[in-house]
């Protein structure tokens, strides 16, 4: 947690694992995704993470001109710091995993630190019917899935996007990961503050148990000390409960439909606001305030929503 004692909500609006059967509420199209954005700004969301979709299928698309159709007008109804993805979907090639922050500049981007199995395959056990072909491929296809984020391809996002002003959301879903961007740090590649996002939950890896979040977080310590800002998401039902306790340890939170689609036991969320809501609710319970977009900048040295290109 910063000196003020702000706790900054980041909310990733749709991602690329969650498919169009899984839940109806699952944004889309463009105008879903920004209408989704400016209201989850609205419930108190200091950041809001990008991804698009094909309108049509759902399926993840990378393409700029996919991000082209919603970044200006979520820029024109939030003030929120925006945040595209450069992890795109498991299957891309990192050259078409950063075009889109390459070519808007955003004030953050995400960055995956290493590569994992990115198991997604037991979702087949739930879902027996589905939408659109592309969705039952897009989870069997995981028993075979290797995310590659190499050293290679890590430093090649981090020098296309040097010039930029862009700072990264560092995405760790394990202990190696925060080895990995110590030696980026190292190297000088990556200037502190570091954003450090913590991934509980993903099978491939670091799991929830509550000495997991305790271990990323120690861990960190021990290599950042004061250089970093920490930050979890917890997937699927652990969303909630591993952002308490985070809250309460210091961190900030990230929620949102790209990482869960519940909003309790078997409910549903209907919206990213409705996440949003809960987030602001566990650290205002614990006596904590979130911040806004503007203290989230300062706590995070961004460039600032008019140093953008969009």
């Amino acid at each position: 947690m910063s000196a003020s004692g702000k706790v900054i909500i980041t909310c990733a609006i749709t991602g690329s694992i969650h498919t169009p059967t899984m839940s109806p509420h699952l944004p889309v199209t463009p105008d879903e995704i920004a209408s989704e954005a400016i209201a989850a700004a609205e419930a108190g969301a200091a950041i809001l993470h990008l991804h698009a979709r094909d309108p049509e299928t759902g399926k993840p698309d990378q393409t700029p001109e996919a991000f082209a159709r919603f970044l200006p007008r979520i820029k024109q109804g939030t003030g929120a710091a925006v945040n595209i993805t450069t992890g795109g979907s498991p299957y891309m090639r990192v050259e078409e995993r950063v075009l889109p922050a390459s070519q808007f500049k955003p004030e953050v981007a995400s960055l995956n630190m290493g590569s994992i199995n990115f198991g997604l395959y037991p979702l087949l056990n739930k879902y027996t019917e589905f939408k659109h072909e592309w969705e039952r491929q897009h989870l069997e296809a995981t028993r075979d899935l290797v995310f590659r984020n190499s050293f290679k391809d890590i430093e090649y996002i981090l020098t296309t996007c040097y010039e930029n002003g862009t700072r990264f959301e560092f995405e760790c879903y394990d202990i190696a990961h925060l080895y990995n961007l110590k030696h980026f740090a190292d190297r000088g590649l990556v200037k502190p503050p570091y954003f450090i996002q913590s991934v509980f939950g993903i099978l491939g890896g670091i799991g929830t148990h509550p000495e997991d979040v305790i271990h990323m977080k120690r861990t960190a310590d021990r290599l950042f000390g004061s250089d970093y800002r920490w930050s979890v998401l917890g997937a699927g039902a652990s969303q909630l409960r591993i952002a308490a306790q985070a809250a309460a340890m210091g961190g900030n939170i990230r929620v949102g439909l790209e990482d869960s689609l519940w909003a309790g036991r078997g409910r549903l969320a209907e919206s990213n606001a409705e996440q949003v809501k809960m987030a602001r609710s566990i650290i205002e319970g614990l006596g904590m305030a979130v911040a806004t977009p503007d203290e989230a900048r300062e706590i995070l040295a961004l460039k600032g929503g008019d140093q953008v290109a969009f």
